[in-house]
């Protein structure tokens, strides 16, 4: 992936989990990485430091990506250090909490909407004229299995949000491929990270795991390939609108 060397990438939802462990793997590559958090500074600064020792440069942002203004401000922090965005990483989300349809307010609607949802907008459509302004790049949203499966109890405001996205992801494609940008997804399935956490008992991941082919849940690490793969235009170049799955072998569509 000799390509990512000195490329600007802004990855959200960057101090823990699978987008923790992918901007250190661009750090490892040589890249310029915007480390996006929103509440968890102390780890932000850890992979920070992982990036620099590894030889990339870091820069934290800290925003909540479901406040416009906060993005706004976030993308030209950005913008300011690095230049022109080259890749976007469109990671943060989470659940929120586990609430069946029929429990749902209005206020836990819009929340589970403008975390996983609308922040991949929000983001995006700031990030858009900068990288079309450089020559393109790569925009990789995150996606989840739960997207094509209805989600886990509890899940379903989230997985239709993730659904969302998929579909955004193939709108972004067809719409962008005349600026040079490239827009994939990641769809990963039970990953083991905080991303879990409070949400989901050891029960319940454990009965996750035993429908897995693989019969065990991922690694955030494991999900890294992925994504290096479709930052790099050497790499995939000629690859747009696609979402790629990492599950283990749980959905196989």
């Amino acid at each position: 992936m000799n390509d990512l060397k000195n490329k600007a990438v802004l990855i959200t939802g960057a101090s823990t989990g699978i987008g923790a462990a992918v901007a250190r793997a661009m750090g490892r590559a040589g890249a310029r990485v915007a480390v996006h958090y929103r509440g968890s500074r102390a780890e932000a600064e850890a992979v920070a430091r992982d990036i620099r020792s590894a030889g990339g440069e870091a820069l934290l942002v800290q925003a909540d990506v479901m406040d416009t203004h906060a993005v706004d401000r976030m993308v030209q922090a950005v913008h300011e250090a690095f230049g022109p965005i080259d890749i976007l990483v469109n990671n943060a989300g989470g659940f929120v909490k586990r609430s069946p349809i029929v429990e749902a307010d209005d206020d836990y609607i819009d929340a589970v909407f403008r975390l996983n949802a609308r922040s991949v907008v929000a983001v995006s459509r700031r990030v858009i004229p900068l990288m079309s302004a450089g020559g393109g790049g790569a925009i990789i949203n995150v996606t989840t299995q739960a997207a094509r499966t209805g989600g886990g109890p509890g899940a379903g405001l989230y997985a239709a949000c993730k659904g969302f996205v998929s579909t955004i992801t193939r709108t972004m494609a067809k719409e962008l491929v005349k600026d040079g940008i490239r827009v994939n997804a990641v769809a990963p399935g039970v990953i083991e990270t905080p991303f879990h956490d409070g949400h989901s008992s050891p029960e319940v991941l454990k009965n996750f795991a035993s429908a897995i082919p693989m019969g065990r849940l991922g690694t955030a690490e494991e999900c890294v390939g992925a994504f290096m793969f479709l930052a790099s235009a050497q790499a995939s170049g000629y690859v747009t609108g696609q979402i790629i799955e990492v599950n283990g072998g749980q959905v196989m569509p």
